[in-house]
This record gives structure tokens, C-alpha cells and sequence, in this order.
């Protein structure tokens, strides 16, 4: 493994990339901002906002914006609405575990606060659980069937309002380097961004699932998907988590402060409507020899706000270690033992970056911290 030589992001995240000083393209494109004409881009979104402004009629909803309830979610409204003095309706999709405090009172915050509409869509529980195991098993990628509908769902849904203009927040393959690493406005094109890669029909039906429980799975056909003007907010001002994080506390967005010190995670802010969910996403540190704790360090050193041997330090105590509450909720809702769930994770250790220790633990060949 090679880091960056200004962040702690590793050449392992999947569409990465390094410049010949040793620098990943997501500290490159930071620093690049300063060459932007912030002014020029965000009046390019007033333009689009002018554009679609009242299209649907006196009071009915002129744009989308697909969201959560987390901290982004209330600085896209708050962008969207109170700043552009557009009519949004938010849709969102739940997860079916079971959501942490903060996270339910978040997502009734942003309608109250805001004054907005949220359409929700809670998926099949039954099939939910049949290919959270599938996938867990086979992929390591257990909520994929969620991560699915999370892409698809708002495009389905704002063809059906007539809501053309699609707000999402930051564009994640460019920001934090991916596999779209493109700087555009427009979103038409993450849902094949490799977050939630689409699997064969075939495949998917061989797991016990129905027709029915996959429609939904399916982006709109490329000629109802060119009717919409899906855009990515991080195109048209300096995105930055903190920021918004700081703003959405101002709303009263709340964090887990006071409710849980995740084991794995640098901050309480980000990602925290349920526990279970984080199972997905810690997968990448057996998979790639990272998590959460070296994503947000890094965002943490870009912002200037960590020197990258606090970062270090950070990463060493919490990417690998996956809090015991996620693996509680995970195995509960899954039926499987703890036991049976580690069998599992052990099986998705890539033994080209990890080796077992005396003590038969995983560990990495060449961390960062070493």
C-alpha cells in the first residue's frame, strides 16, 4: 500500500488515483479550488434555479432533492429553499434497522425546521434480509439492496412529480476519489459510480427473491433518465462536511454526543441514522485497508484542521475496529450468530494487505502508522 503523501488515503480505495509527487486526486482537486471562479458557478446555479422556478404551477413542487436527513441533507434545503427560494420535495429511503435517536429526530428536524415534504420509501424487509445475507456472504456488500434504491429511488420519483431539477450533495467520486472522477454539475451518470453496482436479473432471482422485489433496483430508462436535470450541489460552492455540519447543528441537527462514541469512526456526525448500516461500509477495511476513521482524517487534513500525525494516530486506534453495536444490530436483523458473522468478515481479508499476527489477528503489512 502507498498514502498520500498529504492526506491517509491509500492507493487501495477503489478509482483512486496518485500524481507522479505521490498526491491522491481528491487533495489534488481540493487544492485546485482555488483556481475556480466560485462566483461564475454559483451564478450557473441561480441560472438552473431561475430555469426551473415555479415550472410546475403557483405552490406545487418545482425541484427534488434527494436525501437523508443528515447534516448534507440540511444544507442542500436550506440552499435550495431559504437561498434560492425554490419549492423542494425531499424523498429518502430507510433502511429498516433500527435507527438511532439522533437519527430519528434528524429526519423529522429537517421537515419541521425547513418547512418541507419528505416521501420515504421503505423496501420489502423479507427481501431485504434475503439479499442482505446473499450479498454479505457472496460480496461482502451487504446493503446493497438499500445502496440500490438510495441511487434509484429519487430519479423514479422525481419523474413522477415532474421535479427535473435533482439535488444531491457532493459529488463522492470527485471530492474523495472514485471511479467518476469527473468535476460536473450534473449527477446523471453516479449511479453506475460503483457504490452500488447493478448485478444480473439472473443472479439476483437465483438468491430467492421475486421479480417484484426488484423493480425498483432499475434506474428509469435512458430516455425518461435524459428528461431529468439531476446536479450535484459541490459543483457550485467548496463543499466541506464540517461546515455543514456546523450549519446543521445551527438547525438543530444533533449528533450522538450523548448517545454513542462509535468505535470505528474520527467524528459522531456523519453516517449516523442506524447502527447496522455501518457494517457495509466498514467492509472496505478488510477489503482495502482502510475506514471511515481514514476517510474523514483525510477530509480532516484538507480542511486544515488536523495535522496528518494526529491523523495517523487516529487511524491506528479506530478504522479496524468495528463498534459492537453495528455487529449487534447487523447479526439481529440478519439471524445470524456473532460467530457466524466474523467466519463471514474473515473470509474478505485480502491477504495481500493483511497477515495474522501470534495472537490471530488481522493485521495490515503496511499501515500508515507503522
Amino acid at each position: 500500500m502507498k498514502y498520500c503523501k498529504i492526506c491517509t488515503m491509500p492507493d487501495t480505495r477503489p478509482g483512486i488515483t496518485f500524481n507522479e509527487e505521490g498526491v491522491c486526486c481528491a487533495c489534488t482537486h481540493y487544492e485546485n479550488r482555488k483556481n475556480v471562479d466560485w462566483e461564475a458557478r454559483w451564478k450557473e446555479l441561480e441560472a438552473l434555479c431561475d430555469k426551473y422556478r415555479g415550472c410546475n404551477g403557483p405552490g406545487n413542487y418545482d425541484c427534488a432533492i434527494a436525501a437523508s436527513g443528515g447534516k448534507d441533507s440540511h444544507y442542500q434545503v436550506h440552499i435550495m429553499k431559504e437561498v434560492m427560494h425554490m419549492n423542494p420535495i425531499l424523498f429518502s429511503v430507510e433502511d429498516n434497522f433500527p435507527m438511532t435517536q439522533a437519527g430519528l429526530h434528524n429526519i423529522k428536524n429537517i421537515s419541521e425546521e425547513f418547512g418541507v415534504p419528505i416521501i420515504s420509501y421503505k423496501p420489502n424487509i423479507k427481501a431485504q434480509k434475503i439479499l442482505m445475507r446473499a450479498m454479505f456472504e457472496k460480496y461482502g456488500k451487504p446493503t446493497w439492496y438499500i445502496d440500490r434504491f438510495i441511487y434509484t429511488f429519487p430519479l423514479h420519483m422525481a419523474l413522477k412529480f415532474n421535479t427535473m431539477l435533482l439535488v444531491y450533495g457532493e459529488n463522492v467520486s470527485f471530492e474523495y476519489g472514485g471511479n467518476e472522477d469527473e468535476e460536473t454539475y450534473s449527477a446523471r451518470s453516479q449511479v453506475s459510480n460503483g457504490v452500488a453496482s447493478d448485478f444480473s436479473r439472473e443472479e439476483l432471482l437465483g438468491f430467492g427473491v421475486t421479480e417484484e422485489d426488484l423493480v425498483m433496483t432499475e434506474a428509469p430508462a435512458a430516455e425518461e433518465l435524459n428528461k431529468l436535470d439531476p446536479i450535484y450541489l459541490s459543483y457550485f460552492q467548496q463543499w466541506n462536511s464540517v461546515r455543514n455540519y456546523q450549519f446543521a447543528k445551527s438547525r438543530g441537527f444533533q449528533d450522538l454526543t450523548h448517545e454513542w462514541n462509535r468505535a470505528h469512526h474520527a467524528e459522531n456526525y456523519d453516517q449516523i441514522d442506524s447502527r447496522a448500516y455501518l457494517v457495509h461500509s466498514w467492509m472496505k477495511y478488510p477489503k482495502f485497508g482502510h475506514g471511515a476513521a481514514t476517510d474523514y482524517t483525510s477530509r480532516f487534513i484538507r480542511y486544515g484542521i488536523m495535522t496528518r500525525e494526529e491523523a495517523k494516530q487516529i487511524v491506528k486506534e479506530r478504522d479496524h475496529a468495528l463498534d459492537p453495536k453495528c455487529v449487534e444490530d447487523f447479526c439481529r436483523f440478519c439471524g445470524y450468530t456473532r460467530t457466524e458473522f466474523w467466519a463471514i468478515v474473515d473470509k474478505f481479508y485480502n491477504k495481500e494487505l493483511f497477515e495474522k499476527d501470534a495472537m490471530g489477528r488481522w493485521v495490515l503489512k503496511n499501515a500508515i502508522y507503522d
